[in-house]
């Protein structure tokens, strides 16, 4: 049964009760990477935002539809239409790097490939839809033309702008007045003296022959702006009006405010009834950038010995509205403590396998805390997603005087919402287990272990823990005898 959801609406300023435009499915976007360089610790916090709230708007009985862009072209280094390609120069980097030639496409692909690859370890659900910019091209010139059409949009000799003058309310997301949004001032970035207004937003580049990418369009060959690309995927998939729309805090002044006037511009219906935004990730108490050396990616965590799921634990920890600091010992701290969570469960599963394999009588779940448990936990995703205060909830339950049998219902209840795979590998006495062998070889000194210890013959049973650890298993000593988990 669907339960009301409140999320804070960056659109009202407030949280906000979820009331979908259809209740049979939830329209879901979420930008994505622009596919450059490697996912960042920081990207990475903001996809386990978009993950968290997939995985609850399902876990309440939501039908969600979600489509995620990959950036492959027309992005540059500044998102106020300024400086350089940032695939361009991912292409550069990556020459100097490989010491052979390397095309925009490449760059994309292998990009493309490594940000799934990443996903796939941080255990995020795919995309419905992952829709490339550069498959899109039509639908972004049909858009354009539409808001040329409708009077919205302006040629000049360099590119073609969205006139933010003639849409009402241009800044009604930020909050800004528009005579404070300025264009950059740096002595490289070349301004378009021809631009009507200095907040005028690029929808298709014009003036850069050499680039890697050109596409014809009724203004001349070119290729389009990073804006577009969301408004003309978005609405492709999902239709003229979104439930959600996801980002980081930072699209908030340009991007997602480009985003709104470019297609209510063009439908005269709004674009998205929630947008929702992350909070920054800082390095060390400081801002990250590749200059300082602290842009980590996936793989200099994982280089360190640290799991990738430690990492989705660790983001988890903070809500996703909240600025939250990455330190190496902040990640070894939930390292641990995921680690201790894990153990903890297969602790609990183990003992209920056990008495099943035994042939014993299953133990009871005690169906009201179980219910308790499960509508405290589901009461803190409903307030804003309160990943912190579920967590706490996984604790409280995990270290409760309940019963294994009941702990274990309610991770089976609730345990698809935090993506942390406790429940994924099998126990001792599951026949999933593979190596059917060590099984059967482990669970002998088991048996073998609880009549050394009912014999105080302790002598053996050390020797018995000891060959269960080389198996890969630790034995845990409980008020139901011997049990062994695999190793973390």
């Amino acid at each position: 049964m669907i339960k009301e959801l409140s999320l804070f609406n960056t659109l009202g300023k407030k949280k906000m009760p979820f009331v979908p435009i259809n209740k049979e499915k939830v329209t879901f976007y979420s930008c994505g990477p622009t596919v450059y360089d490697y996912a960042h610790i920081g990207n990475l916090r903001y996809f386990t935002f978009v993950d968290t709230l997939r995985r609850t708007l399902e876990f309440l009985g939501y039908n969600v539809e979600h489509v995620m862009n990959i950036t492959d072209v027309g992005h540059l280094s500044d998102d106020g239409d300024l400086g350089e390609d940032k695939m361009l120069r991912g292409v550069e980097r990556e020459k100097k790097k490989q010491g052979k030639e390397f095309t925009v496409w490449d760059l994309a692909q292998f990009y493309t490939d490594a940000f799934i690859a990443d996903s796939q370890k941080m255990n995020f659900l795919p995309p419905h839809q992952l829709t490339k910019a550069t498959q899109h091209i039509q639908g972004m010139i049909d858009l354009i033309q539409s808001l040329v059409d409708q009077g919205y949009a302006y040629k000049t000799s360099k590119a073609v702008y969205f006139d933010v003058t003639k849409f009402a309310d241009y800044t009604k997301l930020s909050g800004q007045k528009l005579d404070e949004k300025h264009v950059g001032v740096r002595d490289e970035v070349v301004v378009d003296e021809e631009k009507h207004h200095p907040a005028d937003f690029r929808l298709w580049q014009l003036d850069q022959p050499d680039h890697a990418m050109q596409w014809d369009s009724p203004w001349g060959k070119g290729f389009p702006g990073w804006h577009i690309e969301c408004s003309a995927m978005a609405m492709e998939y999902l239709g003229e009006t979104l439930d959600i729309h996801t980002g980081g805090i930072d699209h908030i002044p340009v991007h997602h405010t480009n985003e709104i006037a470019q297609s209510e511009a063009s439908t005269g219906k709004q674009f998205a009834n929630y947008w929702l935004h992350s909070d920054f990730l800082r390095v060390d108490d400081e801002k990250m950038a590749k200059s300082k050396g602290n842009a980590y990616n996936l793989s200099d965590i994982m280089a360190k010995g640290f799991s990738a799921l430690a990492l989705r634990f660790f983001y988890l920890s903070a809500h996703y509205r909240t600025t939250l600091n990455f330190t190496w010992e902040a990640l070894e701290g939930a390292q641990s403590a995921y680690e201790n969570l894990w153990t903890q469960v297969m602790t609990a599963r183990t003992l209920v396998a056990k008495t099943s394999y035994s042939g014993q009588k299953a133990e009871i779940i005690d169906e009201a805390r179980l219910t308790e448990y499960v509508h405290k936990f589901t009461d803190a995703m409903l307030d804003d997603l309160n990943t912190p205060l579920a967590i706490a909830v996984l604790w409280e339950v995990i270290k409760s005087e309940s019963t294994p049998a009941t702990k274990i219902a309610f991770f089976e209840k609730v345990e698809s919402v935090m993506g942390l795979s406790l429940l994924s590998a099998p126990t001792l006495y599951d026949d999933s287990f593979l190596d059917k062998a060590t099984q059967t070889e482990v669970i002998e000194m088991v048996i073998q272990r609880d009549e050394a210890k009912a014999q105080k013959d302790y002598e053996l049973s050390d020797t018995l823990r000891e060959s269960i650890t080389k198996k890969g298993f630790i034995a845990i000593d409980t008020v139901a005898g011997t049990i062994a988990i695999p190793s973390f």
